[in-house]
């Protein structure tokens, strides 16, 4: 049974009402509208056109006029039997601007904008003006606006999380990559849920950080409440366009699957930052340890490798890994060792060619033991060799995926367990990475 304060209706492939009832069928009633003809409401038919013709479920607020007064509603338009099937919840007055959350410092201010938007709750553009086209309308705003940067990433995901506003956010517009300055206020819908976006944007400066710039260190405090604000949210934002991307709920148009498969794939990127920042707090604090333990290297090296076995099969790269039965007896953190290994298999997955292969060999030499790790992909020069070990170091920034922090996290987890994790390389001719742990605990001595 539907809330007292929701009205449903009917309407054919045609766009003429079947039926509706409740609270919007006396509004259309009122605005000339009645079954068997055309609904007399645009904004919701025009909402209940797009879904029929998309054949996928949109939810998004709307405003209506109801006599004297304009009233927002939260509108849903579901395809069924050939045409849509529209529930409308809300009924409040329209304010000329979305109130602040109560207890938010609300930082938006739209007195400099120089173009507006607007999104629904899956982040998708539903109104434009100004440099904007209106043929952007339906595009994601990751589509929008190139919002690549983490640091641009964060405030966005962040804000439609917490329900917040967020302001003087730094983006750019992907049509033509000028730099702008984002501001938005959320919007709920009947049930206090997140309800998409009000935004305003101006042009901005185009000003590049200085080459020298360090980036700010990551306090314990910032790591813990990034993790708790994103995590879940990322979490649901992957389930969600995942199951669009499966097509769970019923065909969509192959764009639509795209569009999902992209948002999934921006959500694992920054959950990968969120817990790549995490350890980077964790290993750069004082009395950061790790566990000394017995571990079986190569038993570790098999587990990794499994974990990766989808992706390489996605992108058709070989991995070839250590025998069943085989051992290798070290002694290190049994799950640091399997985070490293994650890292440089999943690193040399993602150089490999198509129909490539990685190698995983296992070796012992004294009081270590080791596992390399060698791709076939295109190779490092010797003078970037030293500098993808650094925080935040990439040998190409604008290449996608990566943070530069993996290799960084790998090498502090390696040494803080008495071993290291080195490369050799040339161009041309793959990279092979190689994770030494000792094998006696008297000889753990981190750095």
């Amino acid at each position: 049974m539907n809330p007292p304060d929701t009205a449903t209706a009917r309407i054919d492939a045609e766009g003429v009402l079947v039926a509706a009832d409740g609270r919007l069928a006396i509004i259309n009633a009122a605005a000339g509208g009645g079954d068997g003809q055309p609904l007399a409401l645009p904004p919701i038919a025009s909402l209940a056109r797009l879904s029929r013709r998309l054949g996928i479920v949109i939810a998004r607020p709307v405003t209506i006029a109801d006599g004297d007064e304009d009233v927002g509603l939260w509108v849903r338009a579901v395809p069924a039997d050939g045409g849509t099937r529209i529930e409308v919840s809300g009924w409040r007055p329209r304010d000329a601007a979305p109130p602040p959350i109560e207890g938010e410092a609300d930082p938006f201010d739209a007195a400099e904008a120089q173009f507006v938007w607007e999104s629904d709750a899956a982040m998708l553009l539903t109104a434009a003006s100004g440099d904007l086209a209106p043929a952007l309308i339906g595009q994601p705003l990751t589509r929008v606006f190139d919002l690549s940067a983490d640091e641009a990433l964060v405030p966005l995901l962040a804000a439609a999380a917490n329900r917040t506003s967020f302001a003087d956010q730094p983006a750019r517009l992907a049509s033509d990559a000028r730099a702008v300055r984002l501001s938005a206020r959320a919007r709920l819908d009947a049930g206090g849920g997140f309800a998409g976006f009000a935004g305003t944007g101006r042009f901005a400066e185009d000003v590049s950080p200085e080459p020298s710039a360090q980036p700010a260190a990551f306090g314990d405090q910032f790591a813990e409440r990034l993790d708790r604000a994103l995590r879940t949210p990322l979490q649901r934002i992957v389930a969600h366009a995942d199951s669009i991307g499966a097509q769970a709920d019923g065909p969509v148009r192959a764009e639509y699957v795209d569009y999902a498969q992209d948002i999934a794939s921006a959500a694992r990127h920054l959950m990968g930052l969120v817990d790549d920042l995490v350890d980077l707090s964790a290993i750069e604090r004082a009395d950061f340890h790790v566990e000394v333990e017995p571990i079986d290297l190569a038993d570790v090296t098999r587990r990794a490798a499994g974990l990766l076995s989808v992706r390489a099969a996605n992108a058709e790269v070989r991995i070839d890994r250590p025998a069943l039965g085989e051992t290798l007896p070290a002694i290190g953190e049994f799950r640091r060792a399997l985070q490293i290994l994650v890292n440089l298999i999943g690193n040399a997955v993602r150089y490999s060619p198509r129909s490539g292969s990685v190698w995983l060999r296992l070796d012992r030499e004294g009081a270590t033991v080791s596992v390399t790790v060698a791709d076939q992909g295109r190779g490092i020069a010797y003078e970037d060799q030293a500098r993808i070990f650094d925080k935040f170091g990439r040998v190409d920034p604008t290449e996608p995926g990566g943070n530069g922090l993996g290799l960084y996290i790998a090498r502090r987890l390696a040494r803080a367990m008495g071993g290291d994790v080195s490369v050799e390389s040339e161009p041309g001719q793959g990279a092979r990475f190689t994770l030494t742990l000792p094998t006696d605990p008297n000889s753990v001595r981190p750095e």
